[in-house]
């Protein structure tokens, strides 16, 4: 499953392992969005987990069965 989560302020690509291997890109509104595909829930749950500990704000979580779609 390919995931697209946009997160409040701009996280450094240095970041990306603490993401499952999700892309990192800033985005001009102040935002992250970090992106690419996640094995099962399990990992989406981990890669949630990061963003509580972080204390970042969840701005929106897309799915969809691949890139693109």
């Amino acid at each position: 499953m390919h995931y697209m989560i946009r997160v409040q302020g701009h996280l450094d690509s240095s970041w990306q392992d603490r993401f499952g291997g999700l892309c990192l890109e800033q985005q001009e509104a102040g935002t992250t969005l970090l992106s690419g595909p996640l094995p099962d829930q399990a990992a989406l749950y981990g890669v949630l987990l990061q963003l509580i500990r972080l204390g970042l704000t969840l701005l929106s979580l897309e799915t969809s069965e691949g890139p693109g779609r």
